[in-house]
């Protein structure tokens, strides 16, 4: 019976050391993620404003099929870390708000598509 239990956590072991040695370091992790941006929410946000100059408060609504509340609380986020801008005005007697995604929005969004990219990559040759 020892033998047995021996031949079996040798089998056991052997696919993990062949693994092991075939594995190579990936400078990147899921962990690693922006998690800001990360979140489906912000990330469709961010993702509309990329490819649009600017959106109106419900263009953006609608793009990413959130609600007034949702959509507000994910925009303020994203504006506090300085990812994107939101401008406030008035047409008439009615408000409009307008988003852009900042510099620093596209440049945290082009960070994010590479590390994904890497991570994509990595799971592919793995």
């Amino acid at each position: 019976m020892a033998a047995k239990s021996g031949a079996y956590r040798a089998e056991r072991e052997e696919p993990a050391k062949r693994g092991a040695a075939r594995a190579r370091p990936v400078e990147t992790s899921a962990s690693d993620l922006d998690r800001l941006i990360h979140e489906r929410a912000r990330l469709a946000i961010v993702s509309a404003l990329a490819v649009n100059t600017s959106l109106a408060f419900n263009e953006l609504k609608q793009l990413v099929r959130a609600t007034d509340g949702n959509l507000s609380v994910h925009a303020r986020k994203l504006e506090d870390a300085g990812y994107i801008t939101c401008t406030k005005s008035f047409a008439g007697r009615l408000p409009k708000t307008e988003y852009r995604l900042s510099a620093a929005g596209r440049r945290a969004l082009e960070k994010y598509l590479n590390h994904m990219e890497a991570l994509i990559q990595a799971t592919r040759e793995g």
